[in-house]
């Protein structure tokens, strides 16, 4: 049976309902993505906020930050729900696709960014009441220069979907390892000369871990970034192997 075409009138009625159909999904997944960033930038700030109460000994500050992390729960809350009703109303496929499942596991890792911040806040307030070493925590200010910039580069990446940033990036989590490394060492060093050091040490050790751990999230965003531009999942890849790929991918004619 041969279908009836459409009228003129009817064909246009018919695009103008699929421009604003694609109108209103970019509209969503731009809605998502400025969420995301959002996210970030709150996160940045408790990062930020938990590592000045650590080092300048400000015991409200840390505090305060502590109590912020129910604000970045509400976010990957909100966000994941946007995702999901994307999903289900609008059926997106390939790189729309990609975002939105990339989406939804950058803000776990953005919300695991926040409990790590939360516990370096609380062990931040809790230092506070006693006496500043003489370094003035030089090593951990060193570490937190290092973390913060990872965090904020893995944002800047997912926010310009830039695949090269995302694996420099994701470069800086080794250093960022053998900087906890070498703090872990140095603080059982001073717990064997000084027993009476043990109980900062063992905190001064909690708050490199949590770091360490912010620096495996921010990667994992890196990764997510490369997974939305070039479609490869490269999370059990070396960062060489993956370059190497990007590279002759880019070089193909």
């Amino acid at each position: 049976m041969i279908e009836p075409r459409l009228s003129y009138s009817k064909r246009m009625e018919a695009a103008d309902l699929s421009h604003h159909t694609s109108r209103r999904f970019n509209e969503d997944l731009e809605r998502v993505r400025s969420k995301v960033l959002a996210m970030g930038g709150l996160v940045e700030e408790q990062l930020a906020g938990a590592l000045n109460a650590l080092i300048d000994g400000d015991s409200q500050l840390g505090q305060a930050i502590a109590k912020k992390d129910y604000q970045v729960n509400g976010m990957e809350v909100s966000i994941d729900e946007e995702c999901s009703r994307i999903l289900a109303t609008r059926a997106p496929a390939a790189g729309d696709l990609r975002m939105i499942v990339a989406t939804i596991k950058t803000i776990t890792d953005l919300e695991r960014i926040g409990d790590e911040c939360e516990k370096i806040a609380l062990i931040a307030a809790r230092l506070a009441s006693e006496e500043r070493p003489a370094d003035h925590y030089r090593e951990v200010k060193h570490l937190g220069r290092i973390t913060r910039t990872m965090v904020h580069e893995a944002l800047d990446s997912f926010a310009r979907l830039d695949a090269e940033l995302a694996i420099t990036t994701a470069r800086s989590d080794r250093v960022i390892d053998e900087e906890y490394e070498a703090i872990q060492r140095q603080s059982i060093t001073f717990m064997m000369e000084d027993p009476r050091s043990i109980r900062r040490a063992l905190d001064i050790m909690w708050v490199v871990r949590a770091m360490e751990r912010i620096g495996d999230h921010a990667k994992n965003v890196c990764e997510y970034v490369i997974y939305m531009v070039h479609g490869k999942d490269v999370r059990h890849t070396s960062l060489e192997r993956v370059e190497q790929e990007i590279k002759s991918r880019s070089a193909r004619p």
